[in-house]
């Protein structure tokens, strides 16, 4: 369990190492911090009972020109 203090230590360590960072709220028990790295994407979700769960997403290291956002709409709308 993390404490309200807990969880803002954690903030200022992102800030003092410099490593970004965004807050948001996707559910309704919990605040994510959204943590910008090299090659990869965090999302750290911080549980209204106090629990933490981390997801992560690493980049394949590939990078696609504009033609790929045919594809997002393609695959990914409704």
């Amino acid at each position: 369990m993390i404490s309200l203090k807990e969880f803002i230590g954690f903030l200022n360590k992102l800030e003092d190492n410099t490593i970004f960072y965004r807050l948001s709220k996707v559910r309704n028990d919990s605040i994510m911090v959204e943590v910008a790295v090299p090659a990869q994407r965090w999302e750290i979700e911080f549980m209204e009972d106090g629990t933490v769960e981390i997801e992560k997403f690493m980049s394949d290291g590939n990078f696609y020109d504009a033609k790929e956002l045919d594809s997002l709409f393609k695959d990914f709308s409704d």
